[in-house]
């Protein structure tokens, strides 16, 4: 007898007083802000969302990112979010987050869902590191184009409400990172 995949698959539903997390981890380019999702998201099973690879998945089908439309990747990112979350999973946002239009969509997502958000801020104190990760960095996702040392430096990031934390990744290592941010989610 066949079963059905709705059968075969166990429905993960919300229980009472268990809920997610979603995570907004924000800076700019060669902070990290990838390296530490995908650690974050091995050591909590987290969902990790990266806004690069929704962009260049966009983009390959001609998805502009000019103008109105460069929330694009950001609208995707957050529903996906809150699907994970209504299922009480966490998330992880991984992108720049360069402008306050972005914490809307984050409330979007948790609304309702009973899951908590924290925003996180990565930042390289140290110039020549942070220009050495731009300069080395070699794109794992095709047809995105990584952004020179230049565009980087004068880079124009809107003010955002002050996140929850900042971790200088100059000064800590991933793990030390992880470890900080697992603290930190836990009890959440």
């Amino acid at each position: 007898m066949e079963r059905s995949l709705r059968a075969a698959t166990p429905a993960r539903r919300r229980r009472p007083g268990v809920t997610g997390w979603l995570l907004a981890l924000s800076g700019l380019p060669g902070t990290g802000k990838t390296t530490l999702a995908r650690a974050l998201s091995e050591a909590t099973g987290a969902v990790h969302l990266r806004i690069d690879s929704i962009e260049a998945a966009l983009s390959s089908r001609g998805v502009s990112f000019e103008g109105a439309r460069g929330d694009t990747g950001y609208v995707v990112a957050y529903a996906l979010a809150r699907d994970v979350l209504m299922r009480a999973q966490s998330a992880i946002v991984d992108g720049v987050h360069g402008w306050p239009e972005a914490r809307a969509l984050q409330d979007a997502a948790i609304a309702g869902t009973g899951a908590r958000l924290f925003t996180v801020e990565l930042a390289c104190s140290d110039t020549a590191t942070h220009r050495d990760r731009i300069e080395s960095r070699i794109s794992d996702l095709p047809g995105l184009t990584l952004p020179t040392w230049d565009a980087v430096r004068t880079r124009d990031v809107t003010s955002v409400p002050a996140p929850d934390l900042t971790l200088d990744t100059a000064r800590c290592t991933i793990e030390q990172a992880v470890d900080r941010l697992q603290s930190v989610c836990a009890p959440l």
